[in-house]
């Protein structure tokens, strides 16, 4: 069986993406599906390729059980959309930038994380960055709900 393969995206893959990542491939592992899914993670801009994610990230991941420190910013490009099943968007600025690079007859793979947690009302995962710790921590109670609605999705279309 085919791996399937996710990709989270937000601007700078520095904050939300790794999140996600770091969440989502925690959960993959948890449930012993580290050899069916592969979790990666990128940026809809160059600001910081090469760059680890956010010490402010990466701390609130810490207290959380999650370690993030090994993952490293690159920017998404249309070759992602080739190899990678789901291309996952923090946000809806993120979605219309990966549009615009997603080669013509993949577009249904473009997905908005927050449709997997529909309790929380939003369809969008806010950008931390310029905010306080608050902002981290809610994109990580985000996230945690939105990763496993996404795994429980998965799970029902490709291995059930």
């Amino acid at each position: 069986m085919e791996k399937v393969k996710v990709l989270f995206c937000c601007m700078g893959n520095i904050c939300r993406s790794p999140t996600a990542q770091g969440v989502f491939q925690a959960l993959v592992e948890k449930e012993g599906l580290q050899d069916l899914i592969e979790v990666d993670s990128a940026g809809t801009h160059a600001y910081h390729v090469g760059e680890p994610p956010d010490q402010r990230a990466q701390e609130t991941a810490q207290k959380r059980g999650f370690d993030l420190s090994d993952q490293r910013a690159r920017r998404a490009v249309a070759d992602d959309f080739l190899l990678f099943d789901y291309v996952v968007a923090m946000d809806q600025d993120n979605y219309h930038a990966l549009y615009a690079i997603c080669p013509e007859g993949m577009e249904e793979k473009i997905q908005l994380l927050m449709d997997y947690a529909p309790s929380f009302r939003t369809r969008e995962v806010p950008d931390p960055y310029y905010g306080g710790p608050s902002g981290f921590e809610q994109v990580f109670d985000m996230v945690e709900a939105a990763a496993a609605g996404l795994l429980e999705a998965l799970k029902q279309r490709h291995f059930s």
